[in-house]
């Protein structure tokens, strides 16, 4: 029986290898970002909130009813190691959808982190438990936990369209969604790019230059004639 709209809950997706997870985890999000050419950066507001620790892993999907978590419980139970929980809450900040005891019992399955568009709660307690969290905000206000909602679908987070089995990598710069059909071809674009910047910091150090060869030039393209001063 096909399952229906808001009632969809599926446990098995396709993971990367741990391979790919690990040469993955080695680039910064800001470098993952410059090899995906368009952006798949999620809104600055969604930042490590819960340690500075680095996460890397395939996305575990969770869309909710607004104001309510059930559907979060039933993520944290079907997570695997190594997975990021990935919660799109709507951007509201008014209702946590998370709190320490979701945290605890991620710790202890050894899931890598959560992703979330939206709220969480008891930071104090978060914080000595050491879960890695990136979110949107801190409130006080809980959530209701009697209604629907699904798991590994397709999903919006921070402005980011995440698919069950996408790769979340996050830092202290923000968090980059990596569809695994093209991880390849955005680590080859990354290095490429970290090339040309090791290239530009070498002549800043040994040959004291500056500015980059190509900005006289962009200058006269929008119209700024000839730019020498």
């Amino acid at each position: 029986m096909e399952a229906k709209i808001g009632y969809r809950i599926y446990k098995d997706i396709k993971r990367p290898s741990r391979e790919l997870i690990e040469r993955l985890r080695e680039f910064s999000a800001p470098e993952l970002c410059d090899g995906s050419i368009v952006y798949n950066a999620m809104d600055y507001h969604i930042k490590p909130m819960v340690t500075r620790k680095k996460i890397c892993g395939p996305a575990v999907t969770v869309k909710l009813t607004m104001g309510d978590s059930l559907m979060v419980t039933k993520a944290v139970d079907m997570a695997q190691p190594g997975d990021v929980i990935v919660i799109d809450g709507r951007g509201s900040g008014n209702n946590a959808l998370w709190g320490d005891h979701r945290s605890l019992s991620c710790k202890v399955k050894g899931i890598e982190g959560v992703v979330m568009d939206g709220a969480f709660r008891d930071l104090e307690e978060c914080e000595e438990i050491g879960f890695p969290m990136y979110a949107k905000a801190v409130t006080c206000g809980s959530s209701t936990k009697n209604s629907n909602g699904e798991i590994n679908v397709t999903i919006s987070c921070g402005g980011v369209t995440v698919n069950p089995g996408d790769i979340i990598v996050g830092d202290v710069n923000g968090v980059c969604v990596i569809p695994q059909e093209f991880a390849e071809e955005i680590m080859a674009n990354a290095k490429k790019k970290m090339e040309s910047l090791e290239k530009v910091t070498k002549e800043i150090l040994e040959q004291k230059k500056v500015l980059p060869d190509n900005y006289v030039a962009n200058l006269a393209k929008l119209g700024y004639g000839d730019y020498t001063e």
